[in-house]
């Protein structure tokens, strides 16, 4: 059964993060449109179902994945450099956002500390946010740090680095230091995320997580609290006009003084 809104109706969170591809902006497919140019560039095709494999996933990943499926393994830096050159093209010719994006984003813009966790490049998310109009209302854009490993094993951090390193999604690290910039602990911040890669990482970060979207084939949601089709439903707008000011102490606590939004 499908989550719903209704599972954090009477919580209130104290600063949100949202990831950016699919959720804010609608780069998805320009992501998609980026994948089948590259393929096309080297002759290859695209294998049955890799786009929802490919979803939300690092693009260092997504260029070994394509070079992998194909049995092309020697092509991965070259499908890596290209998808990502047809992405910024893409997305310099066409910036899009995500159905109820900007209203839920400006209706929440000085009420709580806002955030941007993604797994893309940085130049990509303040590349696609700027031509949206929406990155000034973000305290901080998130992405990793250090390259991705495997797909199914990213590489492993040590203890004492691991204060200075933000590794991709479905690893935390994303999402504990954004809610930490907020200054927020996870458990009190909401991540608003739409592919399941996206969600197992805030999920193990702490947060609670809102999924958005279509949801994924066999409607798997993962470790999301709730699920809506579109950031602009109605009860989404309600829901969130009904949440309580918070002063981002850290500590998780709302404060008597808050009111609900207008």
């Amino acid at each position: 059964m499908t989550p719903t809104l209704q599972a954090l109706s009477n919580w209130s969170p104290e600063a949100i993060v949202f990831d950016c591809d699919g959720t804010l902006m609608d780069t998805e497919r320009h992501w998609q449109d980026a994948r089948n140019r590259a393929f096309r560039e080297f002759g290859l095709l695209p294998p049955p179902g890799f786009a929802e494999r490919a979803k939300g996933v690092h693009y260092v990943d997504c260029g070994r994945l394509m070079a992998e499926e194909t049995n092309k393994p020697e092509l991965a830096a070259g499908l890596t450099a290209a998808l990502l050159g047809h992405f910024l093209s893409l997305v310099a010719e066409d910036p899009l956002t995500m159905p109820g994006a900007c209203e839920i984003v400006r209706l929440l813009s000085g009420r709580l500390p806002l955030a941007v966790a993604s797994n893309c490049p940085l130049e990509v998310v303040e590349e696609s946010l700027g031509r949206a109009g929406l990155r000034r209302h973000f305290r901080h854009v998130v992405v990793p740090t250090v390259p991705p490993g495997e797909p199914a094993a990213p590489k492993p951090v040590k203890d004492g680095e691991r204060s200075k390193v933000v590794r991709p999604k479905p690893w935390p690290d994303v999402y504990t230091t954004a809610a930490g910039l907020c200054g927020v602990l996870p458990e009190a911040a909401l991540a608003v995320e739409d592919s399941l890669t996206g969600i197992e990482s805030a999920w193990r970060a702490g947060l609670r997580v809102l999924g958005v979207g279509p949801l994924p084939d066999g409607g798997n949601t993962g470790h999301a609290d709730a699920w809506v089709m579109a950031l602009d439903r109605q009860e989404v707008l309600e829901w969130v006009r009904g949440w309580r000011r918070t002063s981002p102490s850290g500590a998780g606590q709302d404060d008597e003084r808050d009111e609900p939004f207008p």
